[in-house]
C-alpha cells in the first residue's frame, strides 16, 4: 500500500457474475440483465474466475458469492466490498464472507484468474 489508499468495491460481484448463477451461455437468458452481462464478463478470463469460485465454493460449502466477497476482503486495499441482495436469500452469502478464512492456494488460485 504505497500511497495508503482504501478502496471501496462498487459492484463486487460484477452485477451478479461473480454469484455462480452464470456457469454456461444459456444461463444468462434467464436473467433481465444477462445479455449485458455477458457481453461484459463472458469470456476466457471471465469463465476461468466462475470456474475457480466455484470450485472454492463447492470444497468450502458455501456459496460462489461469498467466496467472491471473501477474496475482495482478503485484498489489503480494499476496505468494503459493496454488495447488494435482491432476494433475502442473498444476504446468507454476505454473513458466510465474513468468516470465510480463504487460504493461500486459493487465493493464489483466484488471483492467477484474474489475471489476463
Amino acid at each position: 500500500m504505497e500511497r495508503k489508499l482504501a478502496v471501496i468495491p462498487y459492484y463486487s460481484l460484477a452485477s451478479g457474475f461473480l454469484s455462480g448463477k452464470y456457469k454456461s451461455e444459456s444461463d444468462f437468458s434467464q436473467s433481465v440483465r444477462g445479455e449485458g452481462i455477458y457481453k461484459k464478463y463472458w469470456n476466457e478470463r471471465g469463465k476461468d474466475i466462475v470456474r475457480v469460485l466455484v470450485n472454492i465454493a463447492s470444497a468450502r460449502q458455501v456459496s460462489p458469492s461469498a467466496v467472491a466477497l471473501a477474496w475482495l476482503l482478503a485484498q489489503q486495499a480494499v476496505t468494503a466490498p459493496i454488495a447488494s441482495a435482491t432476494k433475502s436469500s442473498h444476504i446468507q452469502a454476505f454473513v458466510e464472507a465474513l468468516t470465510l478464512k480463504l487460504s493461500e492456494e486459493e487465493l493464489s488460485k483466484l488471483n492467477n484468474a484474474s489475471k489476463y
